[in-house]
C-alpha cells in the first residue's frame, strides 16, 4: 500500500478528493466548548491549535502554542452518533390509505476524517453487534455501507485514555482506509499511509512526497511514547472471569453511593447500542410514525416488565452496565464492549472511573 508525507495545508486536497467521490465529510471541530464531530465543509474547520484536558468528571479545551490538528483526546461524540443515530424513524403510516412506508434511506455516504483508533475499533464492535449477526440492523447497515475512514493515530493521549489495556490504540492497525500520524518536531507534517484499495486510490490523488525511513521511525516512536504515557489501565486478569466472580461484591454499594444513574456514560460510549421505540401521531390521529431512540440500562424503565422494573436500585443498574460491557459482552459477541476511549470517565458528573472500579473488584472482596 502507498504511503507518503502530506503537508497540513494539503488537508484541503484530501477534503476535495473525498468530496469529488461523493462523500459527506465528518470530522472533529471546536463547537460549544468541546471538540465535536460534525459535517465539515472545509479542512479549515478542523481543530487547529486545540487540545483537551481531561480527568474524571472533567473536560476542558486548551489552546496550544502550535497548529497541531489532531492533538485532542476523545470528545463527547463518536462515529456512533452518525451510524447508529440517537433518533431514527422506522416507518410511517396513514389511516386514509392504509399505507405503511419504511423510513427513507439516509442519502449520504460518510467519510470520517481525523477519528482516533479507539473509535475505529468501536465501529468494528458495532459492526459485530448490528451488522454481522443473524438479523442485521437496516438503519445501521444503510449508514455503514461505503464508509471511508481516515484515522488519526494518537500521539498525545488524554489523562482518561486507556486504549493500551484494550488493544485498540494508540496506533491504528485495522479498519481504516487512510491513516495519519501527525509529527511536530520543529516542523509540521503528516505521515499518511493507505490501509485499503479505496484509501490507496485516494492517496494517489494527493500532493504527497515520499516518506523517508526516518519519517516512519519518528511516527512509530510517537505512538510508542503515547502508549507509555497512559496512566490508566484495566486489570491484567480476564474481565469476564473477574466480573462473574464479583457478582455479590460489596463494592457495588460503594459505586451506587456515588452514581447518579444519569446515563451519561452510555450516551458518550462509542459502543453502547441499546434502543427503545415509540409511536407518535399527528393531532388528527390519521398519521402515525414509529421512531427508535437510544435507551440506557441506567434508565428505570429499561428493565420494565409487566408489574415493574427488574433493576430498581442504582447498584443493580451500574452492575448491569459494567458486567455487560466487560463481562458478558465478550461471551455474547466475541469482543469486549470497551475500547478504552475514556469518555465515560471524563463525562461522568460524579467522576466515576471504570478502570478504578474494575481495579477495586480485582483487589477487593469479590464475594
Amino acid at each position: 500500500m502507498r504511503s507518503g508525507i502530506l503537508e497540513p495545508a494539503e488537508l484541503a486536497a484530501l477534503f476535495g478528493a473525498l468530496r469529488d467521490r461523493g462523500y459527506t465529510i465528518v470530522g472533529p471541530t471546536v463547537r460549544d466548548g468541546a471538540v465535536q464531530l460534525a459535517e465539515l465543509d472545509s479542512a479549515d474547520q478542523l481543530p487547529y491549535g486545540w487540545s483537551a484536558d481531561t480527568e474524571a468528571g472533567r473536560y476542558r479545551l486548551r489552546r496550544r502554542s502550535d497548529r497541531a490538528v489532531f492533538a485532542h483526546s476523545a470528545g463527547p461524540q463518536s462515529m456512533k452518533d452518525f451510524l447508529h443515530p440517537p433518533r431514527a424513524q422506522l416507518w410511517s403510516g396513514d389511516r386514509a390509505t392504509g399505507a405503511v412506508a419504511p423510513a427513507a434511506p439516509p442519502g449520504k455516504r460518510y467519510a470520517f476524517v481525523g477519528v482516533h483508533p479507539c473509535d475505529v475499533a468501536a465501529m468494528a464492535v458495532l459492526d459485530r453487534v448490528l451488522a454481522e449477526g443473524r438479523y442485521p440492523d437496516p438503519i445501521y447497515t444503510a449508514r455503514r455501507d461505503g464508509v471511508f475512514v481516515v484515522v488519526a493515530e494518537c500521539t498525545e493521549p488524554g489523562a482518561t485514555c486507556f486504549c493500551t489495556s484494550t488493544g485498540t490504540g494508540p496506533s491504528a492497525t485495522a479498519g481504516y482506509d487512510l491513516a495519519l500520524t501527525e509529527v511536530l518536531d520543529g516542523g509540521h507534517r503528516l505521515l499518511i499511509r493507505a490501509g485499503s484499495p479505496a484509501g490507496d486510490e485516494v492517496l494517489a490523488a494527493l500532493p504527497t512526497r515520499p516518506a523517508a525511513d526516518d519519517d516512519v521511525a519518528t511516527a512509530q516512536e510517537l505512538t510508542r511514547q503515547a502508549a507509555g504515557r497512559m496512566s490508566r489501565h484495566l486489570p491484567d486478569e480476564p474481565m469476564p472471569g473477574l466480573i462473574a466472580a464479583s457478582r455479590e461484591s460489596p463494592h457495588w454499594d460503594d459505586v451506587a453511593s456515588r452514581c447518579l444513574t444519569c446515563g451519561n456514560c452510555t450516551l458518550v460510549c462509542p459502543t453502547c447500542f441499546c434502543t427503545t421505540a415509540e409511536d407518535v401521531t399527528d393531532l388528527t390521529g390519521e398519521h402515525v410514525e414509529r421512531w427508535r431512540h437510544w435507551d440506557s440500562c441506567f434508565s428505570l424503565d429499561f428493565s420494565y416488565l409487566h408489574g415493574g422494573s427488574v433493576r430498581t436500585s442504582g447498584q443493580s443498574r451500574y452492575r448491569q452496565w459494567i458486567s455487560h460491557k466487560l463481562g458478558t459482552w465478550p461471551e455474547q459477541f466475541g469482543v469486549s464492549g470497551c475500547v478504552g476511549c475514556g469518555r465515560c470517565i471524563a463525562w461522568c458528573p460524579a467522576g466515576i472511573d471504570i478502570t478504578r472500579e474494575a481495579a477495586a473488584l480485582a483487589d477487593g472482596d469479590r464475594t
